[in-house]
């Protein structure tokens, strides 16, 4: 893949993992007894929408330029990203067990770059 094409698939990673984010938000946001109200009218989940619509149409794009074996794994970026965030934004713990599942992705990520 060339650099462009793989700085676009990262953001495509990002996006869906602060789309992770804005849900998790969205989720805390709604109160027990919702009512569809508060569903249709919450900012984040409206943004969190918004966010992964626009990055799956990106993805799309990643898609028909990319080998599907290369692009792919990068999607694996999320299970890293996504608890990193968590602890950053909403003090959510990282335990180990997540470290060592992350360094494994990592370097899975790693061997099919270099595979191809």
């Amino acid at each position: 893949m060339t650099p462009f094409l793989t700085s676009i698939t990262i953001l495509c990673v990002l996006g869906i993992s602060l789309g992770q984010m804005l849900f998790k938000k969205a989720a805390l946001s709604i109160p027990e007894a919702a009512t569809w109200q508060h569903w249709v009218f919450n900012g984040w989940l409206i943004t969190a929408l918004a966010l992964y619509g626009i990055t799956t149409l990106v993805w799309i794009w990643v898609l028909r330029h990319a080998p599907l074996h290369l692009a792919y794994p990068f999607m694996g970026l999320a299970f890293v990203i996504v608890p990193c965030l968590g602890w950053l934004f909403l003090n959510e713990p990282i335990r180990i067990p997540t470290l060592v599942g992350g360094a494994l992705i990592l370097a899975g990520i790693t061997i099919t770059a270099h595979a191809s």
